[in-house]
């Protein structure tokens, strides 16, 4: 599986975050998360107006540590 791994914060508390976690099938590909991340996070951010992205990247599921 292919992850687009985000943080959140606040925007009214700006060092109260929160990490979550996209998944995309692997035949897709990073670069397909890569390019459809953007969208995924404009309709998250539409959805929680109370919060901002701070950071994102495309991975493999499970990969790498859980902070960016």
């Amino acid at each position: 599986m292919i992850e687009l791994f985000f943080v959140t914060c606040l925007i009214s508390d700006p060092q109260r975050c929160t990490e979550h976690s996209l998944l995309f099938e692997p035949r897709n590909g990073l670069q397909t998360c890569m390019l459809s991340g953007q969208h995924e996070l404009a309709r998250w951010v539409a959805a929680h107006p109370d919060d901002w992205v701070k950071s994102w990247v495309c991975r493999r599921a499970g990969e790498g540590d859980r902070s960016i």
